[in-house]
């Protein structure tokens, strides 16, 4: 009988009890989205840096607004990352001219609070599905522990009407199939938990970048106003 036993993990998952197999059913689950969203973000925010890069460059070229912002508008899905701080600051600034009327402070402090809002939503969309990744990183090992708790309780459980007769031969299977739980939940959890930080990480530091560029361009959009201004 014991010669018959399949020690193999595919062996030992598919003589598990429903409960652990349900977890780690969950914890299967949990990884396809992990990876998924792993894959994602990381296209995402490698676009959005190489995108903000080039535009700074072109930025602090010493080119012409206003070319820049209809090279900005006219961008395939519209404007990310800096190049979408730019335009939304650039356009309110060109609609609070136009009315002729406002100060030039009352025009900064309109493009300010446009430009603020751009990154917010830049900043927003880096963050997306992080969370998941947090959540899936933190719960994964309790939800393995979880399923090699029932599996134990339940071996020791039926181990308990032939305790003169239990050999490791027997208490192993049952032990064993119970420990890959905790096996897939840090399977699960230790690639989300090193994405979410490393991500974490990276929309930070764009988000410092944003923070920079929004104050050298509200520089630049206060002197244009003072300058027009002065002429009038």
């Amino acid at each position: 009988m014991q010669a018959e036993l399949d020690m193999s993990v595919v062996g030992l998952v598919m003589g598990a009890s429903w409960p652990v197999i349900i977890v780690l059913l969950l914890l299967l689950a949990a990884s396809i989205v992990s990876w998924s969203i792993i894959f994602t973000k990381r296209r995402l925010i490698v676009k959005t840096k190489s995108a903000s890069d080039d535009f700074e460059s072109a930025f602090w070229s010493g080119g012409d607004l206003n070319t820049l912002y209809q090279s900005a508008t006219r961008e395939k899905g519209g404007a990310h990352g800096m190049a979408s701080i730019f335009e939304a600051g650039f356009r309110e600034f060109n609609r609070q001219v136009q009315h002729g009327d406002n100060s030039p402070s009352k025009i900064v402090e309109e493009c300010r609070r446009a430009m603020h809002v751009a990154q917010m939503r830049e900043v927003d969309r880096l963050g997306q599905s992080l969370a998941t990744l947090a959540t899936i990183g933190s719960t994964s090992p309790y939800v393995g522990l979880f399923g090699t708790v029932w599996g134990i309780m339940t071996a020791f459980m039926g181990l308990g009407s032939m305790a003169q007769t239990a050999t490791l031969a027997i208490v192993a299977p049952p032990i064993a199939e119970a420990l890959i739980a905790t096996a897939m939940g840090l399977f699960a959890a230790i690639p989300a938990v090193i994405a979410y930080n490393r991500f974490a990480d990276k929309v930070v530091r764009l988000e410092y970048r944003y923070d920079t560029f929004r104050e050298e361009f509200t520089s630049i959009l206060e002197r244009h106003a003072r300058n027009r201004n002065k002429d009038r």
